[in-house]
């Protein structure tokens, strides 16, 4: 059993996720959309793929697209979302889930209502250090794990510049300012990904940008933002605490590493930096750092980056690290590009596989609420002064 497929935005991340759409044996034909025509039909040509509509409506109305994968704005993904299962599409979205509470509970209720398969593309989820903690916390290795941190560090100097230039046209710098707590979930689905628990509170502190370049100006930003770093200490249910930062002026190799993770339990620990990854118990330290590092499938100079930054080409060349198990995955992606640290070939296939076998994918409606709401109350904690907000939860998913 096949489905048909429509891409929603083709711009410089698409790319990559609509050749492994396009490959996997459970996917037929592959559509695009763009609010740039000629950006859609290059993919169409470069690809093979079956062919563009003018219009996200048009796709929706038509019967030849069964699904569609949304890779649009981060900022639009909820109304697009709702319109996509509204339209009785099965829906695959780029992080974030929606930006707000509103939003979020809209399409929780709007997957629970239709049965459509949902899922949010969080790289997280499957980063090396996510895979082995939520491994060894199985096990019971961390003893009671009580404590966690998830940063996701990005600087705007390395790369952010010349993909909002790329995706925001003239008007680039009133969405440059995007708030980085409104994109929490490679930072928070790191950690929720392996701890399998959920934030009941929050209190974040935000920091005003001094570059004074037009970026993060609340006259310019179109989310009346000025804020460019934030640090968040969430409350877990069951006890416990974890802290996230969401950097984007700050002195680190975010090309190298972007997300990073710690785990504390009354037993052992881990930690992630950007270029070693250490576990620790009370007996010493031993370094995991080869089991936790992706081996690269697709050099940086390959033509088809050439329209991506020098600075963001490693999130799209990664392969897969040894912590990860590949055994399930279709022999189609075996010599395929990879990206985010080993990610995209598990996101693409397990939203195939929950379409095709109508099982709930990982990260799932509710899930991915998880992980999107806590940076949402987050945001407005910061702009708050920091005052702890209770953080809204829509449960588990429903049993299949």
């Amino acid at each position: 059993m096949t489905f048909s497929l429509g891409i929603v935005g083709a711009g410089q991340f698409s790319g990559q996720f609509a050749t492994l759409f396009h490959a996997h044996p459970g996917v037929g034909d592959v559509y695009v959309t763009d609010l740039l025509p000629e950006r859609a039909e290059r993919l169409v040509a470069a690809q093979g793929l079956a062919g563009t509509f003018p219009s996200y409506e048009a796709m929706l109305e038509s019967p030849a697209v069964d699904a569609v994968a949304i890779f649009t704005q981060r900022w639009t993904h909820g109304p697009l979302v709702l319109q996509g299962l509204a339209a009785g599409k099965h829906v695959y979205s780029a992080v974030p889930m929606a930006i707000t509470v509103e939003e979020i509970a809209a399409i929780v209720d709007a997957v629970r209502a239709t049965g459509l398969t949902y899922m949010m593309g969080e790289t997280s989820h499957y980063h090396p250090a996510t895979v082995h903690a939520r491994n060894r916390i199985a096990a019971g290795a961390f003893g009671r794990l009580f404590y966690a941190e998830g940063d996701y560090v990005h600087d705007m100097d390395l790369g952010f510049y010349e993909a909002y230039q790329y995706s925001g046209g003239e008007n680039w710098k009133a969405t440059a300012s995007y708030p980085p707590l409104l994109y929490p979930t490679h930072a928070v689905g790191g950690v929720l990904g392996a701890w399998q628990t959920h934030a009941v509170s929050v209190s974040a502190i935000g920091v005003r940008d001094e570059r004074g370049d037009g970026v993060f100006d609340r006259t310019v930003s179109q989310f009346d933002n000025d804020v460019s770093n934030a640090t968040a200490l969430f409350e877990v249910a069951g006890g416990g605490s974890f802290r996230t930062n969401e950097f984007r002026r700050v002195g680190y190799p975010s090309h190298i590493r972007e997300s990073r993770f710690r785990f504390f339990g009354t037993e052992a620990s881990m930690e992630q930096l950007a270029t070693v990854a250490l576990w620790q118990d009370k007996k010493g330290v031993e370094d995991i750092s080869e089991l936790l590092e992706p081996k690269p499938t697709l050099a940086p100079d390959d033509p088809s980056l050439a329209h991506v930054a020098p600075e963001l080409r490693a999130a799209f060349t990664s392969g897969s690290a040894p912590v990860h198990d590949r055994s399930r995955l279709p022999r189609e992606f075996d010599r395929m590009h990879n990206g985010h640290e080993g990610s995209h070939h598990f996101l693409v296939d397990d939203f195939v596989t929950a379409v095709t076998t109508r099982t709930l994918p990982p990260v799932n409606a509710w899930v991915a609420a998880r992980y999107t709401l806590p940076g949402v109350i987050a945001h407005e904690s910061a702009r708050q002064g920091g005052v702890r907000l209770e953080i809204p939860d829509f449960g588990d998913a429903p049993e299949a």
